[in-house]
């Protein structure tokens, strides 16, 4: 795995409300393209991860523990650069890029679901 992950705008958003309405509690970004974020709320037993690769996928996982959530999302990570390193930067530009891309995020979705 790359160490070219950073914290996501400088951990800025820690702290702050996520997408799922938890608390952010790691946000993460690689390449500019990747964005890797861990939400969390022990109130509910709550934990989601939320992974986007620009102009091609946007995908949540859900947990109920701490545990399974981390490593989950340092499972992810590794995968995530890879699956960026076979896509067009930014999103397909044709529709054979976008059907050639389908495979591939289907085995990532199907993976990590």
């Amino acid at each position: 795995m790359s160490t070219d992950w950073k914290p996501y705008e400088d951990g800025a958003s820690l702290g702050w409300m996520g997408s799922q309405g938890g608390t952010i509690a790691r946000d993460e970004d690689f390449a500019g393209q990747v964005r890797l974020t861990y939400e969390v709320d022990d109130s509910r037993s709550f934990h989601a991860l939320t992974c986007s690769v620009a102009g091609w996928l946007l995908h949540y996982r859900f947990f109920d523990n701490a545990a399974e959530a981390t490593a989950a999302f340092d499972a992810m990570k590794p995968a995530l650069e890879e699956l960026l390193g076979k896509l067009t930067e930014g999103g397909p530009k044709s529709p054979a890029e976008a059907r050639a891309g389908g495979p591939l995020l289907a085995a990532f979705m199907a993976r990590f679901s």
